[in-house]
């Protein structure tokens, strides 16, 4: 898959969308929450995401920092769509994504480079080896630096626009500490990244780090784990508002945003012939403030903490080729006006020879974040004011699918409801003479749609397509904003040897801007290519191209619209490698 970061690359995957068609390389860090099935997509996520366990959502906001996580550190990645389980908390209200790293197995030195258009270059190090059979280290560090983009059209470009790019830093180091019946794992991550946001006053910066550990025992059949972080940030941003011609801007507030967080878990999983039971407890208390100066001297400020806790119970049993799952979930929100709340689950899978009958109901809910209840933020002349009074968001879903596995070929279908109650949004209050937006519960809204993948491998070649059909609607009939009606994805890959040559197509329909569904975003189909090649002992080639035909399609409105990346091509060398 192409694509610098892994949001790119999961953008593959349909029903995976951030809040706009916005790349990480170009789009603010408090616009890349994560949403699935077409529930709604915000800056803040509905999707909970995981690096080995940890979470990996900003603690203040919930959204994503994609930079922080190199795709080539990445082994395999697991999606769960909807809150099919109760071990989760209120984060995993539309699903999960877990990125799993290796295990150090060997002595491994790896060096790359890759550069490409819009002035891209990212070296990039990595280093793995397992010590004495007991202690893995990993270490790695990525750096990137790219001119950007623009992201309005030229047609409406004036002399404030400048183009949208990234540059950061992102090193980490995990120690794993293996046993023969226990494993402890430690890591430390940082990442520092600087933003230009578009327009000569508004660019935004973000400094952070971490420290996770995870602990797993094996008692038997049975096992016992834990788990806690601990991370600090801060969010730096500038404002602007914007002439209708575009030719002058003038800074309306700056804002720095100091956060932390702390969390934990611990379960322990109990396995019999037929039965399989886990159970626990977590906890996360995050607290932070927003900080506005404004021009003139003045100061606002507004935050504060929320500590969650929750205690959870899922077990599944077999019976012949039937297996059946029942959770249920127990969770203090930490909010004054909703403190509590109740997640039961349930389903079954019923599997024989090359067919699987799959199906489950759960209820959910995600408490509003502190970025949701105190933070202001401004993107060109739309405002979007928060709201201390929200509530959380609820969810019931149920789903029936099938799958059909055989050697060469898999099928998967299924269909999908989710009635949503409460589901924060950005109500518009006004549109003259600047939108005026502000975060509020809409009372109810309710989202269907199919979703099926077809994947088949013949020789040397691999064809993977997926499809999402998502009716996604407000009790008054609008479209949810930012949830496009279609999606999908096909992809061919050849590779043999040594070499690798891929290329697919990811086309989506129409989309709206805003809850009254005035401003239309319009469908688009955009062309992806790759290849890599062995060229010596260690050293290879590689190459990737996305939007390979130059596509201009609209990524939003400001009120005035936005477009989203243009051509972006790479290429690069990776040496790869022992020391002795």
């Amino acid at each position: 898959m192409p694509g610098v970061n892994l949001d790119d690359r999961l953008r593959l995957i349909p029903g995976f969308t951030l809040l706009r068609r916005t790349s990480s390389l170009a789009a603010n860090p408090t616009t890349q929450g994560v949403s699935l099935r077409g529930i709604g997509s915000s800056g803040t996520s509905r999707t909970l995401v995981l690096s080995d366990g940890i979470p990996l959502n900003d603690p203040f906001g919930g959204w994503v920092y994609w930079t922080r996580t190199s795709p080539d550190d990445v082994e395999r990645v697991e999606m769960s769509r909807g809150a099919t389980t109760s071990v989760f908390g209120d984060r995993a209200m539309g699903g999960t994504i877990n990125f799993l790293t290796a295990t150090p197995a060997q002595e491994r030195l790896t060096f790359g480079i890759d550069g490409g258009n819009a002035g891209t270059v990212m070296p990039y190090g990595s280093y793995t080896n397992l010590v004495r059979n007991w202690l893995g280290v990993t270490a790695s560090m990525r750096a990137f630096d790219t001119a950007g983009y623009y992201i309005v059209p030229q047609t409406i470009r004036g002399t404030i626009d400048t183009k949208a790019n990234v540059r950061f830093l992102a090193p980490n180091i995990k120690l794993d500490f293996i046993g023969d019946r226990q494993r402890f794992a430690l890591k430390t991550d940082l990442l520092t990244e600087e933003r230009d946001n578009g327009t000569s006053v508004t660019r935004n910066s973000t400094s952070l780090g971490s420290l996770s550990g995870n602990y797993s025992r094996a008692i038997g059949d049975h096992n016992l784990s834990l788990l806690a972080f601990h991370q600090r940030q801060q969010f730096h941003a500038a404002f602007s508002s914007i002439a209708t011609n575009r030719q002058t801007e003038t800074l309306t507030f700056e804002q720095s945003v100091p956060a932390e967080a702390t969390g934990g878990a611990g379960f322990a999983s109990i396995r019999h012939s037929r039965l399989h039971f886990i159970g626990g407890g977590d906890f996360l208390r995050t607290t932070g403030t927003s900080f506005d100066y404004l021009p003139a001297g003045g100061q606002r400020a507004g935050g504060g903490t929320i500590f969650q806790r929750g205690m959870f119970g899922q077990a599944d049993f077999s019976i012949g080729d039937l297996k059946l799952f029942a959770g249920s979930r127990f969770q203090w929100t930490g909010l004054q006006n909703s403190s509590t709340f109740y997640s039961p689950s349930g389903g079954f899978a019923w599997g024989r020879h090359w067919l699987r009958i799959r199906g489950s109901a759960y209820r959910a809910f995600r408490a509003p974040t502190l970025n949701e209840l105190y933070r202001e933020f401004r993107v060109g002349n739309t405002v979007t004011q928060a709201n201390p009074g929200l509530r959380p968001e609820k969810i019931f879903g149920s789903e029936i699918g099938a799958d059909i596995v055989m050697e060469k070929a898999r099928f998967s279908v299924t269909a999908y409801r989710n009635e949503l109650t409460d589901l924060i949004g950005n109500v518009t209050l006004s549109s003259t003479p600047s939108i005026i937006r502000q975060r509020q519960n809409i009372s109810s809204a309710l989202s269907r749609g199919i979703e099926a993948s077809f994947r088949y491998r013949w020789n040397d070649l691999f064809f993977d397509s997926s499809y999402l059909m998502a009716d996604s609607r407000f009790s008054n009939g609008r479209r949810i904003p930012q949830v496009a009606r279609s999606q999908g994805s096909a992809q061919l890959t050849w590779q043999k040897n040594s070499t690798m040559l891929t290329g697919g197509i990811r086309p989506s329909s129409l989309q709206f801007e805003d809850d009254i569904n005035s401003q239309l975003l319009p469908g688009f189909a955009v062309f992806h290519v790759g290849a890599q090649q062995q060229i010596s002992h260690g050293v290879s080639f590689r190459f990737a191209m996305e939007n390979a035909f130059n596509r201009t399609y609209l990524s939003g409105f400001t009120p005035q619209p936005q477009i989203a990346a243009p051509r972006l091509w790479r290429v690069g060398l990776r040496w790869q490698g022992k020391i002795r």
